[in-house]
Formats: structure tokens, C-alpha cells, sequence
């Protein structure tokens, strides 16, 4: 077993937002080729963070200050996604594989999450899909 303290993990900043990798690939304080496990921060001063998708997540809201995501769609662009939905301190978010998300903040605000998913490659998926 790793043990490791959150306090002891470097902040990378990314557009939008900025993560402390915990477990995964690359950087991670605990590498692991089948998790990925952090935390991120949506701040004003990561600036705003664009509509992505990914593996198959479970985000636990640790605290918002104004604070909502939005979600939805499946296809190329994320124009299907919901109105902001406010995201309250104790929330737990599942978001399936390939879905469209972003986190935000209004004036004043911010998001602080852990999330959770496990290593895939959602793209590759798709192009196998496709053919």
C-alpha cells in the first residue's frame, strides 16, 4: 500500500482548471496503468475550462462557491448539454463513458472535486465503432 498525502501532491496547472494527480499515468504521486484518481480546482485563476469528455467518471464535489456543470451529448460537439446544474459540498456526480462535461463558476466562485475513472482509451473505442 501507497500512502499519500494530498498536501504532498504537486498542483499541475491545466486550462481551466487546476488538478493534483493522486493516481494514474504520467505524473501521478502513485502510478497505476488501470486508475486515475485526483483532485481539481475551477477558479478564476485557471480561467474558464472548455466541454470534454473521457472515460467513465465519478466526481465527489468537495466544496462550490457558486459552482455548476453542465452535461450531456454523445456526439462530436457538445450541443446537447443541460443548463448549469449548481453543485453543492457532499454531491457525487457519474458521468458515462464519452459523455460531454465542463465545470464552471459565476463571479466570486469556484469548484473543488476529487474524481475517479478508470483508464481508457474512449477514442480509440470509437474509431473501431465507426469502421
Amino acid at each position: 500500500m501507497k500512502v499519500v498525502r494530498r498536501g504532498d501532491v504537486k498542483k499541475k496547472p491545466l486550462p481551466g482548471r487546476m488538478i493534483q494527480l493522486v493516481v494514474g499515468k504520467d505524473d501521478a504521486s502513485s502510478p497505476s496503468e488501470a486508475l486515475t484518481m485526483g483532485f481539481a480546482r475551477y477558479s478564476a485563476e485557471s480561467g474558464k475550462m472548455k466541454p470534454h469528455r473521457h472515460a467513465e467518471e465519478v466526481v465527489l464535489v468537495l466544496s462550490a462557491k457558486k459552482g455548476w456543470t453542465r452535461y450531456g451529448g454523445f456526439g462530436d460537439k457538445p450541443d446537447e448539454m443541460c443548463n448549469p446544474l449548481p453543485l453543492e459540498e457532499g454531491m457525487i456526480l457519474h458521468v458515462p463513458e464519452s459523455e460531454w462535461h465542463v465545470f464552471g463558476y459565476n463571479e466570486g466562485g469556484y469548484v473543488e472535486i476529487a474524481f475517479f475513472y478508470g483508464q481508457a482509451d474512449i477514442y480509440s473505442k470509437q474509431r473501431k465503432l465507426s469502421k
